[in-house]
């Protein structure tokens, strides 16, 4: 370099190591004077662009351009390199008479001076930067802006020699938060920033690398973290109970997680937290589990949901927890419905029985929504559980049918006038808890057969409390179960309304006839699809009374000349009516009302032309056989409307006189009650079809599935049969294999080699 190059260098970097000291050695509170600052720069400017011909004195890492034009700069690159290695050399020296929080606070002060000193340099050297700096990049020389030059300094000239006294005394600081003081969480904020900036990538200096923050900081936290709270944790499980340690480790978690947002980088939340989780929640799971079951016995919720929340966030941690909460609400339900059936013995109402199961049900149903977060598979597990203990009880132990019987009686006594099951409110609520049951229900064909045998009696006695409740009833089922399942349901409620129209019909025309008085006595029908009730005419013979026969005729030809081909079967067994009675010889002057069924009217109508009859006088006006005379008899004695002159009731010769001195605190008598021999009839008789509906069910979808694939095994025909039928019931193999016998000998099927079936056309 020639001596005026020299000169020039020294007087412009005089200039510029002015603006240095002053942005790195001294206070910057004052801020750089806008005269200096237009001065360093213009001298920067002025050196970059003179022009000097004849060698230049080139430092190690210079260039020249390739077209022989000097590019000037390197030297003050160099000249400042030079200056920040003495001045970070300095603060080296000075650093050395820190410890712990002294060396905290004394990093923090000069890394902020010294990182917004280099700030206002890389702005004095921007012409640097923009043409010498960018050219020696793109000729591959390892340089970099005036900004990531203090930087890489920093960390090699002062970093290095204090990165582990430093790292030594911010995992005291942490620690001294773990263990409740108070600390300056700012402070370690700004060392992991300090650490986050100096990652630098060399081949982007504008692009950050958290390899270093992750390496010389995220590292040590990571182990001295796992360190602390695996003697913690040991310790802790060790003097107190498992309850604690869980509010413990779920307060633990939440500090860390905390911390986070505090001062450490976003990127180190999924290491830290997963490494909380090994040491706090993993390597303890086993005492965990085994206390899952004194806090169910227990009920404690919030403790449950505390494990649950816990176990959650390690991988299976949950997993051995729901066997033993399906185990143990399966023995809850259990319990209590053996408890029920010893107090109840035979005679289980059906209300108290659904009312037990709706109890357990809804205890944990509210367990698995607050405590485990409606996780789908406790969902599950108390899914299986309800179904085991709803299915298979004791009450159910005789037939699995009992479960889906008494729900259908208990939808009766909801849905019936006069109940006291439900307000019109909370029906629908009523309603929610039998679907609630019923979802459970494995013989869902049973509760079909019941509830459609049931509620053709409410429809048929007019007994029903609410049409709506009905039609959403209905609606439920068909929500669950398909149109199929609710389509004859839906075809009753039609027959009534069609039966009301055909009514109104025969009263239109019974008013224009020429002798309207014809029509004795006030006539209501319902003509009932046979296809769609389950109904079904007595074992008895009947002679209708002469008082009712004209009516009789006259609705039957009315109904001839409408639907002409059909036959009209009568089921007076089902048919009722009300006599108005007044007592001539007694002192009684109270005109009652008696509501009877068709038998017993036929029976008290001959009472207006004699007081007294014997019991074979009645049987040759009724017709009846012994069951049904005794049966519609035993009411009227009961209520003293007729007084027994004899041992018993049926017995030959026994006479019934009627009582003219009756008294009852009604006015309208119901002397209509069923025969208890008729309900255990129909129950058995429901029971029956059920067997025979489930034959056909099981053959008809047994040709379904061979028409469609002509040839199956054994074992794939019977498990395709399963699951096309298993909504309705679960078919036993050996039924199905009845079946498939069944079949093949009406030659629907045949067996082929190798224990196949081939499918007939």
């Amino acid at each position: 370099m020639s001596r005026s190059d020299s000169s020039s260098l020294s007087a412009t970097w005089a200039i510029v190591e002015v603006g240095i000291n002053k942005v790195l050695a001294n206070n910057l509170e004052e801020g750089l004077p806008p005269q200096l600052y237009m001065q360093i720069y213009t001298a920067i400017f002025q050196f970059c662009t003179s022009s000097r011909p004849g060698p230049q004195s080139l430092r190690s890492g210079s260039s020249a351009q390739s077209n022989g034009a000097q590019l000037i700069g390197g030297d003050l690159y160099y000249n400042l390199i030079d200056y920040l290695e003495k001045h970070l050399n300095k603060i080296k020296i000075e650093s050395e008479e820190y410890t712990d929080d002294g060396l905290i606070k004394y990093y923090i002060r000069t890394w902020n001076r010294y990182t917004t000193g280099a700030r206002y340099l890389n702005h004095i050297f921007e012409y640097l930067n923009r043409h010498w700096v960018k050219r020696e990049r793109i000729e591959g020389r390892t340089v970099y802006d005036v900004n990531t030059l203090c930087l890489v300094k920093w960390k090699s000239e002062f970093f290095n020699s204090v990165q582990t006294d430093l790292m030594a005394a911010v995992l005291k600081l942490v620690e001294k938060e773990r263990n409740g003081e108070t600390i300056e969480t700012t402070d370690i904020k700004t060392i992991v920033g300090s650490f986050v900036s100096l990652g630098l990538d060399e081949h982007d200096t504008k692009k950050a690398s958290l390899m270093f923050y992750k390496t010389n900081f995220e590292g040590p936290f990571i182990a001295a973290t796992e360190k602390y709270y695996r003697a913690e944790s040991k310790l802790f499980v060790a003097e107190n109970s498992i309850v604690e340690y869980l509010k413990k480790a779920d307060t633990r978690l939440q500090e860390e997680s905390g911390r986070v947002h505090l001062y450490l980088h976003q990127s180190t939340e999924k290491t830290l937290m997963r490494t909380c989780e090994t040491v706090l929640i993993s390597e303890h799971a086993a005492l965990l589990r085994d206390e899952f079951l004194n806090l169910l016995e227990a009920d404690k919720q919030d403790d449950l949901k505390r494990m649950f929340t816990l176990l959650s966030r390690i991988s299976d941690g949950l997993v051995p927890l729901r066997a033993k909460f399906e185990a143990h609400v399966r023995k809850q339900g259990l319990d209590a419905i053996e408890k029920l059936a010893n107090e109840a013995g035979d005679n289980v109402d059906p209300k108290a029985y659904v009312d037990t199961l709706l109890e357990v049900h809804r205890q944990y149903s509210h367990l698995v929504q607050y405590a485990f977060n409606n996780d789908a598979d406790f969902v599950k597990s108390l899914d299986n559980a309800c179904r085991e203990f709803i299915n298979r009880n004791k009450i159910c132990h005789q037939s699995s049918a009992k479960s889906p019987e008494l729900l259908a009686k208990y939808s009766d006594m909801l849905l019936k006038k006069s109940s006291k099951g439900a307000e019109d409110g909370d029906m629908d609520s009523k309603l929610n808890d039998i679907m609630t049951i019923f979802k459970y229900i494995d013989d869902k064909d049973v509760f079909q057969k019941f509830y459609t045998r049931i509620l053709s009696r409410r429809l048929v006695y007019g007994t029903s409390a609410s049409d709506d409740a009905e039609s959403s009833m209905i609606s439920k089922l068909k929500e669950v179960c398909g149109h199929e399942y609710t389509s004859k349901l839906q075809r009753m409620f039609q027959d009534i309304s069609v039966s009301a129209d055909l009514q109104a019909q025969f009263k239109e025309m019974m008013s224009k006839s020429a002798n309207p008085s014809e029509l004795l006595v006030d006539f209501s029908i319902l003509v009932l699809g046979t296809s769609s009730w389950p109904l079904s005419m007595v074992n008895t013979t009947f002679t209708l009374p002469e008082q009712l026969v004209k009516t009789y005729e006259r609705f039957q030809m009315f109904y001839q000349t409408k639907h002409s081909g059909r036959k009209l079967t009568w089921l007076w067994q089902l048919s009722k009516g009300e006599l108005k009675v007044n007592y001539a010889k007694g002192a009684s002057r109270v005109g009652y009302t008696f509501q009877v069924s068709t038998f017993q009217m036929a029976i008290l109508l001959p009472y207006n032309n004699a007081d007294t009859y014997s019991y074979e006088q009645l049987q040759q006006i009724t017709a009846l056989t012994k069951e049904y005379l005794v049966g519609s008899l035993a009411p009227l004695v009961k209520a003293k409307v007729l007084i027994l002159e004899g041992s018993d009731v049926g017995e030959a010769g026994t006479k019934y006189t009627l009582n003219q001195d009756f008294k009852s605190k009604k006015i309208r008598v119901n002397l209509n009650i069923p025969l208890r021999s008729e309900q255990k009839q129909e129950s058995e008789s429901t029971h029956k079809t059920i067997e025979e509906d489930r034959k056909m069910l099981m053959q008809s979808a047994i040709v379904r599935i061979m028409k469609s694939r002509k040839v199956l095994k054994h074992v794939t025909l019977v498990q395709e049969t399963i699951s096309l039928i298993k909504s309705r019931f679960t078919p036993k193999v050996a039924e199905i294999k009845k079946c498939i016998d069944f079949l093949i000998e009406k030659e629907y099927l045949e067996r082929t080699e190798g224990d196949k079936y081939a499918y007939l056309a």
